[in-house]
Parts: C-alpha cells; structure tokens; sequence
C-alpha cells in the first residue's frame, strides 16, 4: 500500500500535475513569492486552505459510492470560487482517471462524475489502490504543495536542495491535515476553508497570454 500511495504522490505521475502551478506563478509575477522563505509562506498557506479541503474531499471520496461522489463534487465546487481553479481542478480530475484507470482498473471509476474535481478523483484512486482515507489525505495535502514548490524552482532558478528542504519542513503540518480528515466519512470533517487572495492570483493569471503553466 506503500508503494502505491508513493506513485499517487509522485510528480511523475502523468495526470497533469506537471502543467500546473498551484497560483505560484502569479504570486511570482506580482512579487508575493521572490525567495525561500517567502515561498515557505505560500506553501504554509496553500496547505491550510486548499489543501486542507483537498484533503477533506480526498478522504471522503475514498471507498465512496456513485451517490456519495456527485454529492462530494458538488461540495467541491461549492469549496472553490474561482472559476480558473475549478477548471484547473477538473483539468486534472480527468488526468488522474486516465492514468487511473490504466494502473488500477476497476469498475468504481464508472461511479465518478464525467469530468471530476481533482480531489474526488484522487479519493477514487486511492480507494481502488488499496489504500485508506487517511492516505488519500494525505497524498491531497502533500500535492497541494509540492506542485506549486516545483514550479517556483523552475521560475525562479532557485537550488532544488533548497526547496526540498523548504517542502519536507511542512511535513509535520501535512501530517496534521491529514490526521483531522482521516475518517473519510461524508460529513465527519469537510474543511472548507478559501484564500481570496489566491483566488484573484487564479483569476488574473487566466487571463494572462504569456504564462508558463496552465493554473
């Protein structure tokens, strides 16, 4: 189970992850993010926010039926305000099915919303993997971050080491989000917490012609 967990969280996982920032790109742009400790910032935000609810959905979705899952993507969409980050979470969702579907087949994709929030899709997968709703959390805390980490080493040229370093200290903090949703149950704790900061970041770099990434 191990393992698989692994390759949910890994950034080789050709779902789509590599095409997104997480916002970092616009924080960039507009000076919120400049340095590590700046970045370590961001993280720590994103982490309580979206990816807190990320990980919320995540673990309720996991082992969830095809009732539990259109009612789990609504209060996603409910979760997330900007138009530009709803995209880019079913932009993703539907990445994520079809690298799923190849690693893990089983009918249980079939009870998921055409094109799924990014969250719910993860649950699904970590369900049909073998894994618990705790993991899914998990793995949902954890991408929260190391997607828009990535990119910001590659937009701003700064030392992996140093961002790595930047990414394993929010461990404990990632374990902690994952613990307050471990139960995976539908209404047992769906955080729903927003940034309207990034949320304007989201929408302004939508309109953007000459970005990096897609989100």
């Amino acid at each position: 189970m191990t393992a698989a967990l692994l390759t949910l969280a890994d950034s080789r996982l050709p779902a789509g992850g590599h095409a997104h920032s997480g916002g970092v790109e616009q924080a960039i742009a507009v000076g919120v993010v400049h340095d590590p400790g700046s970045l370590s910032t961001f993280l720590r935000r994103r982490l309580a926010t979206s990816g807190a609810v990320a990980a919320g959905l995540a673990a309720a979705a996991c082992g969830a039926d095809a009732g539990t899952l259109a009612v789990l993507d609504a209060e996603a969409d409910a979760r997330t305000p900007s138009p530009a980050l709803r995209t880019a979470s079913r932009q993703q969702g539907r990445g994520l099915v079809r690298v799923g579907r190849r690693a893990w087949p089983s009918a249980v994709w079939d009870a998921l919303p055409a094109l799924p929030h990014h969250p719910i899709a993860l649950g699904v997968a970590a369900g049909v993997a073998g894994l618990r709703p705790r993991d899914a959390a998990q793995a949902a805390a954890y991408l929260s971050i190391s997607g828009p980490a990535t990119a910001a080493q590659r937009l701003l040229a700064m030392d992996p080491l140093t961002v790595a370093a930047v990414t394993a200290r929010l461990a404990p903090e990632i374990d902690a989000v994952a613990d307050r949703c471990r139960n995976g149950h539908f209404g047992t704790y769906l955080p729903a917490a927003t940034d309207p900061l990034l949320d304007l970041l989201a929408e302004v770099h939508a309109a953007r012609k000459d970005r990096f990434f897609a989100s």
